[in-house]
């Protein structure tokens, strides 16, 4: 229920962005403006309706969806304190992760030793935190932006680096899905900045490629974690040898 209003008060904006009034769609729906102030009343709005007022407006029903989804708020990070709750509980963790790269309840339970109501448990713990929203048959449905990200310097970075970087690294990458670069030069702050920019531009083509699978099934996908870093180094190994 709270989606059909959600896309009622959608549609009512709009036809005020169109200039339109119930008075103008009246005569185009064979009703009478009492008539049309009614069915927004009541909500009583049938898709064949929604289909005609959509058409008054040369607008499609899943163009009023796609406006309704971007006029939700949507979280964009969490809190320090919500993070280090996260990162004190591996199976809320691991499940976070999971709903962040689209999985479903059933992908979770078939791919990991979990049961059902731990999941579900796990779950609405992630609803509360207002990153999916649990809808009925245990559907997940994602709160988050697109731009979406971890607190710099937060509790779930030091995680990762404190307990996976290692991990992450006992590999030869040497296997066709594997690929590690490094690189070592000198640049300017000008060159460092515009360097950056493009590895942030980078980081965005790996998520419009992660949600473009999202509707693959999961057999057909892998998990794929990019690390990209960039920083000023001149020390480490090279320490000793330099003139104090």
């Amino acid at each position: 229920m709270p989606q059909v209003n959600s896309l009622l008060n959608t549609l009512k904006k709009a036809l005020k962005a169109h200039g339109l009034t119930y008075a103008d769609i009246a005569p185009k729906l064979d009703l009478t403006e009492a008539s049309v102030k009614r069915l927004f009343s009541e909500q009583a709005i049938s898709l064949a309706r929604f289909e005609q007022i959509c058409q008054i407006m040369e607008m499609e029903i899943t163009d009023l969806v796609q406006m309704m989804n971007e006029q939700q708020p949507r979280l964009q990070q969490l809190t320090a304190d919500q993070e280090e709750e996260i990162t004190r509980d591996l199976v809320l963790l691991l499940i976070t992760v999971c709903v962040l790269n689209r999985w479903s309840l059933d992908d979770i339970v078939s791919f990991y030793n979990l049961s059902e109501p731990v999941c579900i448990q796990k779950l609405a713990r992630l609803d509360k935190l207002k990153i999916i929203e649990l809808l009925p048959k245990n559907k997940i449905k994602l709160l988050v932006a697109t731009n979406f990200s971890w607190r710099d310097d937060g509790p779930i970075q030091h995680f990762f680096q404190e307990k996976i970087a290692q991990e992450y690294f006992k590999t030869r990458f040497n296997d066709d899905d594997e690929c590690l670069l490094v690189l070592n030069g000198m640049l300017s702050p000008q060159s460092n900045g515009e360097f950056q920019r493009k590895l942030k531009k980078i980081a965005r083509e790996f998520d419009d490629l992660n949600n473009q699978d999202a509707a693959l099934p999961l057999d057909k996908r892998n998990g794929v974690t990019l690390v990209m870093a960039v920083r000023n180094w001149r020390y480490g190994l090279f320490k000793p040898l330099i003139r104090n």
